[in-house]
């Protein structure tokens, strides 16, 4: 009789043990693929860290020149707003003594007799309404017609100015939620570079700061002395551009600034142009169609020049193919040459 062989069970626990490991691998690869820690952010070198803090702070600057132009026109609408109730407020005094002159003359007629409708008009609460009633018309004489014609004409003006007044107002409103809007993004791009260069030890700060310092310094060593760049401007008021300018090298950055003391990169050529008797726009976009464009092979001491496809940086050109200009929060006021960002164009203003 043959033997019979039992057959041979797999067993249920090994396939669930072998299963339960696959699924286990599986996790692990996921949550080496998906979390936070098992997918860390390699590790970036200093060249890195700097290559990203520079993209930031370029982003930072286009958003400071959007912030400036927009702190600019809310500036110019709040004057708006000024002179226009300095307007109003004088009309309204106009118009207070020509409505007292009615009702003199209405007073002065009631005396004789009767109430004049130019009194009802001194005391009537909606003066423009009553004007439009004929009967007024019909009852005023010619002297009178006239002046209620002009106080009609006054109560007009002074809803046109407070009508103005409330469009400016408006328009502030949205400059002002503009500008908190930029705020937002230039504290946001500074904070994040900051964030970036703490991940580099002291040393490598020290050694990226240095290679800045060292590339301004020779810069600054091949120019001529300030006096000579400012005797190849092209006039005198380019000249004291220059002058100024080398007067502030080792300012603060510091966005949305104009000095004396501190500034940003179009704060530093507006105020070098302001000592110079020159009145330039606030910001870098405005500022390169403020005079001549210029092409590069043209430049001379005092023109302006531009970089990035966005027209987000300026620097006033001092010669020998440098700049002065205020770069970023990582650096003062200081000597560049121009190929140090994409040139983009150039103004010559005086």
């Amino acid at each position: 009789m043959a033997a019979h062989r039992k057959p041979r069970r797999r067993s249920a626990g090994g396939n669930t043990a072998r299963t339960a490991w696959t699924i286990a691998l599986a996790g692990a690869a996921t949550a080496t693929g998906f979390d936070g820690t098992g997918h860390a952010e390699p590790q970036l070198t200093p060249a890195q860290v700097k290559a990203k803090v520079d993209k930031l702070y370029q982003e930072a600057e286009a958003a400071t020149e959007k912030y400036n132009g927009a702190k600019e026109q809310a500036d110019a609408g709040r004057q708006r707003i000024r002179n226009l109730q300095d307007q109003a407020a004088r009309k309204t005094e106009k118009l207070n003594s020509a409505r007292e002159a009615l009702g003199s003359m209405a007073a002065a007629q009631y005396r004789d007799g009767g109430l004049d409708p130019a009194l009802q008009l001194a005391l009537s609460e909606d003066p423009d309404r009553y004007l439009d009633g004929a009967e007024f018309a019909e009852r005023a004489g010619n002297r009178q017609a006239s002046s209620v014609a002009s106080v009609r004409r006054q109560l007009r003006e002074i809803e046109q100015l407070r009508g103005a007044a409330q469009v400016e107002l408006t328009s502030l409103k949205s400059r002002q939620a503009e500008l908190k809007r930029h705020k937002k993004t230039i504290t946001g791009k500074l904070d994040s570079a900051r964030t970036l260069l703490t991940r580099l030890t002291a040393e490598e700060q020290a050694r990226l700061d240095d290679r800045a310092t060292r590339s301004s310094t020779g810069a600054r060593g091949s120019l001529a002395s300030p006096g000579s760049a400012a005797a190849q401007a092209p006039n005198a008021r380019a000249a004291a551009a220059v002058s100024y300018a080398y007067a502030k090298l080792g300012s603060p950055y510091v966005w949305g600034a104009t000095g004396p003391n501190a500034f940003d990169c179009s704060g530093l050529t507006q105020a070098a142009y302001r000592e110079a008797g020159v009145s330039l726009p606030r910001t870098t976009y405005a500022q390169i169609d403020a005079g001549r464009r210029v092409s590069r092979s043209e430049l001379r001491p005092g023109d302006l020049v531009f970089f990035y496809s966005g027209i987000s940086h300026v620097g006033l050109y001092i010669g020998n193919g440098q700049m002065i200009h205020a770069p970023n929060p990582s650096a003062p006021v200081r000597v560049a040459p121009l190929d140090e960002m994409p040139f983009a164009g150039a103004t010559r203003v005086a």
